[in-house]
């Protein structure tokens, strides 16, 4: 165990101070024990580093805003380490730190395994419709839906021990933390930057994902130039745990055969003291599966640079959300064209844009100025906004409190209609 500042990790070390290192990401919502069934056999090989995500696992709760952050903090905490050169397999958000270092870091990394990972994480409003549940139920809704997002429907039932673990998991984490996790997944989305990917990749899948499945594998795969795909039949999102045995012999066969030396020839590992071991969670044992590996697709070409009008446009579903920008820009034809540009440029891309003020004081402004003017259309979008911004229900009607002072009462009365019913909309937890 480690003493953790705020710009690095907690980590645990377990197997020979010898070995090579090879690294375990965890999944947002996990702690480093979801590995506990593969350290067994990994460490015959490799000195294994696993770490908590910040509010996971007691880790201090210090919130990483981006997937980038977290592979800047886990270098920075391998750095102190003398840990230069390293095997990664990570699952899910582990998975994306690892995609961060072999784009920004390929030098360190020997070798990489993504697990139920993704280059896009479904849609950025998923996110941050479950940071805005969070934000006003806490985790409790989260934590009770997470074996259904987790694990097959036979498996929770057959191992209840370790569905009430995996709440307890999720219930424990810090709400802050958990909600920069869904923002950093919301914002991270590499599909122009597969190709770049250099170093030997496993892509590895439950067959029956239903959070990042096989066709989001495939992606990887395609977009990879040396990459493999492995799809573990009966699993689901947390394969490591549902299917223990098939994942850590893929693991083993991948980092045996695939892993590169580095151009100094080093093993990438130097001696490091021994860490106390933490109990593990009792994960029964599942029968190993087969599971096919495939050769990659060729890699899709790479995107050009973003411009004026593509940065706008990237504010604009960030604070609106996809969905809605979708329906504007399908609706858009040669006559509002124009329109629509000048709003995502000049709106978006530099007033929404400008470091002036934060999201949550532009939202607040903005809400204002709607109730002043009557545009109970757009404060419903914006008030959908306001809650992905950051504002609780409790603070979107202080603001309406005090636009009813100075905009009048039957103008505030109109708006609190529309945001009651958002709000509503917006934060009921899931059935």
């Amino acid at each position: 165990m480690s003493e953790t500042p705020p710009n690095t990790l907690q980590y645990r070390f377990d197997g020979p101070e010898d070995a090579p290192v090879l690294i375990l990401g965890p999944s947002l919502g996990t702690t480093w024990h979801m590995w506990d069934r593969q350290i067994p056999e990994l460490t015959k090989q490799w000195r294994v580093f696993r770490f908590d995500l910040p509010g996971h696992g007691g880790a201090p709760a210090h919130p990483a805003a981006s997937v980038a952050d977290l592979a800047t903090r886990l270098l920075a905490t391998l750095e102190a380490l003398g840990v230069h050169r390293f095997g990664y397999a990570g699952c899910a958000l582990g998975g994306a730190v690892g995609i961060e270092l072999a784009l920004r870091h390929p030098e360190r990394l020997a070798s990489l395994a993504l697990i139920a990972a993704s280059p896009r994480f479904g849609t950025a409003d998923e996110f941050r419709q479950r940071g805005v549940i969070v934000r006003t139920n806490g985790l409790d809704p989260i934590a009770r839906s997470a074996p259904e997002r987790w694990f097959t429907g036979g498996f929770a039932a057959a191992q209840p021990a370790i569905t009430e673990w995996a709440v307890q998991m999720v219930r424990t984490t810090d709400p802050g933390c958990y909600i920069a996790a869904c923002e950093a997944l919301a914002s991270f989305d590499v599909r122009a930057g597969l190709g770049s990917v250099g170093v030997p990749t496993l892509v590895l899948v439950g067959s029956e994902d239903q959070v990042t499945g096989p066709a989001e594998a495939r992606t990887l795969v395609a977009g990879i130039p040396d990459a493999r795909l492995a799809v573990v039949p009966g699993a689901s999102h947390l394969v490591p745990v549902e299917q223990p045995a098939a994942v850590t012999d893929l693991l083993v066969r991948h980092f045996s055969t695939a892993w590169q030396p580095s151009p100094e020839n080093a093993t990438g590992h130097v001696v490091l003291p021994a860490a106390a071991p933490a109990a593990p969670v009792a994960v029964a044992p599942q029968p190993t599966p087969v599971a096919a590996i495939a050769p990659a697709a060729a890699p899709p070409q790479a995107q050009g640079a973003p411009d004026a009008y593509d940065a706008g446009i990237k504010v604009r579903r960030e604070v609106l959300g996809d969905a809605h920008v979708d329906r504007i820009l399908e609706r858009t034809d040669a006559f509002s064209e124009d329109f629509q540009e000048l709003v995502t440029r000049y709106a978006w891309g530099e007033v929404w844009n400008r470091p002036g003020l934060d999201r949550r004081t532009r939202s607040c402004v903005t809400l204002t100025a709607l109730v002043a003017g009557g545009h109970l259309d757009e404060l419903a979008v914006h008030t959908r906004a306001a809650l992905r911004n950051g504002l609780t229900p409790d603070e979107i009607k202080e603001v309406l409190l005090q636009a009813a002072v100075y905009c009048g009462v039957p103008a505030a009365s109109r708006a609190f209609r529309v945001a009651q019913q958002v709000v509503r909309e917006e934060t009921t937890p899931p059935e």
